[in-house]
């Protein structure tokens, strides 16, 4: 099966009505072709992948002039390079005298110069030739340092975050991110930096990895440990279904162009004093207890030093009128203001996208917290639509002076083992291999999707059809 971008299937596609049963967006569900058909993988190389813009890179794989990295979608490789601090950019990683590849993974190009390891041929950090051994002998003698430039893909750089778009005439990128802008700059998401970042083989398709995080829906039975009431509902003997489930604190946000989010909404008046065996619990016990959980599970989003700005508020009284979640907070940006630290915008629509979402279509996830955050980002197998690639990265915003690591991926090889992921991306993916293997059930023709809690999810099928369809 090829997968060269930009070959035209359109006569085979057509539109929604022509297409097999197994490929279609429905009101309510999504037919599982769409997950397991080699076709229509093949059909999201050529109509999405080759057209769509996506994100590449972070900025701190590449935070010094002379830094590269290689980004890799299907059979296409893209080299992108800090020509200098202002500027990246990025070429279809190719030589053009036989085809090497320039450059393999990251690293540093010397001296500024881009050298091809087969025959020498040579380039500055803008794409221009400047060596090209014994040129006489090419093109008669007339090549041109035009014929032999690098090809460069459009780049764009916003939030720390570096996008590419295959397509020679890409679509404005302002128009894309338009939606989203609003909630990557408020949370200060262009302010994170490196704290870990890691990839591993998957085995499902890239949509199902990525839509197990693109709801709250899946807390309950899959993180237990994160809603009490839920797994006393799931896995107890409760059936207070009209309680306060974790979910039921959330809304979504379906936006335009695929994008969408999800935030803390309305909701009933959560952390309550517990009570174990007659006695009250200290808040601040039962709130580090719940952070903890993050951090261990996690160390993303919350971080320990966020809890240890917690702990220095006890023995201090509650003002009137405020709570000890909003005293937290407080503290939180009163020691980022010390550190000279970025915070998210100190506003109630960004503190209510705390342990929120934000979905960059087609493939990208950030989950922000108060100047933590973990982004997730999925990417189709080559040749195997039963797989993909899938990364995670926890990052932060530094105190001033602090400069992190360049960003440096680590392997997953056993995605089972504690020592190489923590709780909750275990208890994520343990579930991902059990979908793909359902959705080939005979028996199985379609998702059924709530029409809230599931939202985000329709809305990127739907975009993904106008990618297909046009």
């Amino acid at each position: 099966m090829s997968l060269a971008f930009g070959k035209d299937r359109a006569s085979e596609s057509g539109n929604d009505r022509d297409w097999p049963p197994g490929w279609r967006t429905m009101p309510h569900g999504i037919s599982v072709g769409r997950y397991t058909d080699p076709d229509f993988a093949a059909l999201e190389y050529e109509k999405l992948w080759s057209r769509v813009w996506q994100v590449a890179a972070r900025l701190d794989e590449i935070p010094q002039a002379g830094d590269y990295t290689v980004y890799t979608i299907g059979d296409q490789s893209v080299l992108l390079v800090r020509a200098d601090d202002a500027t990246v950019k990025a070429y279809h990683n190719f030589c053009p005298h036989r085809g090497t590849t320039l450059a393999e993974g990251c690293g540093h190009f010397d001296r500024a110069r881009i050298v091809c390891p087969f025959h020498g041929w040579r380039w500055d950090l803008a794409g221009r030739n400047q060596l090209v051994l014994e040129r006489q002998e090419f093109r008669d003698g007339q090549l041109q340092d035009g014929d032999v430039a690098l090809r460069e893909v459009a780049v764009a750089v916003h939030a720390g975050l570096v996008f590419i778009n295959l397509d020679r005439n890409p679509p404005s990128f302002d128009d894309y991110i338009a939606p989203a802008r609003p909630w990557l700059d408020g949370m200060a998401i262009g302010q994170m930096r490196h704290y870990w970042w890691k990839e591993l083989s998957i085995p499902a398709n890239w949509k199902n990895a990525q839509e197990a995080f693109m709801e709250a829906y899946h807390v309950s039975a899959t993180h237990p440990q994160l809603d009490k009431l839920g797994r006393e509902i799931v896995y107890g003997e409760s059936m207070d279904l009209d309680g306060d489930l974790n979910h039921r604190i959330v809304d979504y946000d379906a936006m335009a162009n695929g994008h969408g989010r999800f935030y803390a909404g309305q909701s009933p008046v959560r952390g309550r004093i517990q009570k174990t065996g007659g006695a009250a619990v200290d808040p601040i016990d039962a709130m580090t207890e719940r952070l903890m959980l993050i951090v261990d599970g996690m160390d993303a989003m919350t971080l320990k030093e966020d809890v240890e700005v917690l702990q220095t508020l006890r023995g201090k009284p509650i003002p009137d009128g405020s709570s000890l979640g909003g005293e937290f907070v407080r503290a939180l940006y009163a020691r980022a203001a010390e550190q000279q630290r970025p915070m998210p915008t100190m506003a109630p629509e960004f503190l209510s996208m705390w342990g929120g979402e934000i979905f960059l279509f087609p493939n990208f996830l950030i989950l922000p917290q108060a100047g933590n955050c973990e982004m997730y980002r999925s990417r189709p197998h080559p040749t195997d639509p039963d797989r993909c690639i899938f990364e995670i990265w926890s990052t932060k915003t530094c105190p001033a002076g602090v400069t992190p690591p360049r960003a440096t991926v680590e392997r997953v090889t056993d995605p089972a083992d504690p020592k190489q992921l923590l709780l909750i991306p275990r208890q994520d993916l343990s579930n991902l291999a059990r979908v793909q293997k359902g959705m080939h059930a005979r028996r199985m023709r379609q998702t059924w999707l709530s029409n809230r809690q599931e939202t985000l999810i329709l809305n990127m099928h739907r975009e993904l059809d106008r990618y297909l369809q046009t």
